[in-house]
Parts: C-alpha cells; sequence; structure tokens
C-alpha cells in the first residue's frame, strides 16, 4: 500500500479530451478548451485537501504546434486570460504559479503575464502549480545533457529538470500514453487513465484517482514487503 508522504504527492495531469468533448457536443473546438480551464480551476481547488502539493499539467506541448494557427491563437489567447483571471486567487490561496517548456516561441504578450504572475504567486506554500506550455519532456532532457558534464548524477539531471520526481500521473480523455510529458520525472509514477474528458474532470474523479494511488505498493525495485513477512 502507498503511504502519503509528509510533503504530499506530486500529481501530473495530462488534460486531454477538450476538443472531443466540444466536437461531441457540436461546439467549435476552443469552447472545450474554456471548459477545460474551469476544470482546471477546479482541481487547483481540490487538490491540497487531496494530499497534493505540487500539480504539473500540460497545457500545451511542443508537437501542439502543429494544429490550425487558428487554434493556437486561440490557446494562447485563452491562456493568457486564465493567468491574468487566476492570479489575485492563487494568491489568496497560496498557489505558486510556474510555467515550465520554451518561452522564445510564445507570443510576446504572454510573456509579461507570465513573469507577473510567477512573481506575484511566488511566496504561495499550499500547491505548486506547473503548467507545461511549449513543453517537450525529450527536449527538455537533451537540453540538461548538453549542459551537465560526463560524470553528472541522476540527482543533477532531476535538477536540471526542475522538478521532483511525480507520484502520481492522470491522462483523461481515454488515452493510454505518456506524449512526451515529465519522461524522466515519470520513471516510478503511478500511471492512472480515465475515459472522463477533462471538462467534465471533477474533484471527485481526482480523489478517485489519488484513493487508486494508495491502494497501491510502490515498490521501486525492490521485493514487495509481503515477500519479506
Amino acid at each position: 500500500m502507498s503511504q502519503r508522504t509528509s510533503r504530499g504527492l506530486h500529481t501530473a495531469i495530462i488534460m486531454d479530451g477538450n476538443g472531443r468533448w466540444a466536437t461531441t457536443r457540436g461546439l467549435p473546438r476552443i469552447s472545450g478548451h474554456r471548459a477545460g480551464a474551469e476544470a482546471l480551476r477546479r482541481t487547483v481547488e481540490a487538490a491540497p485537501d487531496a494530499g497534493i502539493s505540487s500539480l504539473t499539467v500540460y497545457a500545451f506541448s511542443s508537437d501542439n504546434w502543429r494544429r490550425p494557427p487558428t487554434e493556437v491563437s486561440a490557446l494562447m489567447k485563452l491562456f493568457n486570460s486564465y493567468l491574468r483571471r487566476e492570479q489575485a486567487e492563487c494568491v489568496k490561496n497560496g498557489v505558486r504559479v510556474s510555467i515550465i517548456g520554451r518561452r522564445d516561441r510564445l507570443p510576446r504578450m504572454l510573456i509579461p503575464v507570465i513573469e507577473s504572475t510567477e512573481k506575484a504567486t511566488a511566496a504561495g506554500k499550499k500547491l505548486h502549480l506547473r503548467i507545461a506550455v511549449d513543453y517537450s519532456a525529450r527536449d527538455a532532457i537533451l537540453k540538461a545533457a548538453r549542459k551537465l558534464k560526463d560524470k553528472a548524477t541522476r540527482d543533477d539531471f532531476t535538477s536540471m529538470l526542475g522538478g521532483p520526481d511525480v507520484d502520481l500521473l492522470i491522462r483523461t480523455g481515454g488515452e493510454q500514453r505518456l506524449s512526451d510529458f515529465l519522461l524522466w520525472e515519470c520513471a516510478y509514477a503511478e500511471l492512472v487513465f480515465t475515459p472522463v474528458m477533462w471538462p467534465d474532470f471533477t474533484a471527485a474523479d481526482l480523489g478517485a484517482a489519488v484513493a487508486e494511488f494508495h491502494s497501491r505498493e510502490r515498490r521501486f525495485g525492490a521485493v514487495p514487503a509481503a515477500a519479506l513477512a
């Protein structure tokens, strides 16, 4: 059985299914992304009570630049409005916000908003919300490898990549793959795949995934506890 650590869980979520959610309702895809932003708000509010201290969400992968320009533009505007709208609430609720991924390809109007949000929320201690935008785990690993020397340790790599090991990874929308998300950090993560589309994801779904995590025995390559009895 998994035990909750004193630091709380580092949970990662691949927020999948926004476009399909909208399409099945006869709505434009951006409507699904807007609904997904509301699902993120619900999840952030519920995370601390679920024992989560760090939450990393996959908002926009480096491969998502391949999507139609109109959808990409709408997503960037939505990201901008989300940060502006949620900044004060995050400060109030002790949520620290960090953006991971490349910034050199993002629209110029986003950079000051990102920097302002990170600065304003830096003192948050209740939850660390990490939003992955223009993010690729393979690129992050390659960048770290180029910077580190030959005698680099695993801890050096982890530090260079900027985040703790993931305890629990949740993917919504029914797909069962990592899609270039936190590949190094998820080496021993417990994986939970749910058919629930991200816009429909609730605090109850988060609680169910955390309960599933705690029902599993994490051995990290060691012998099961029962075998030692």
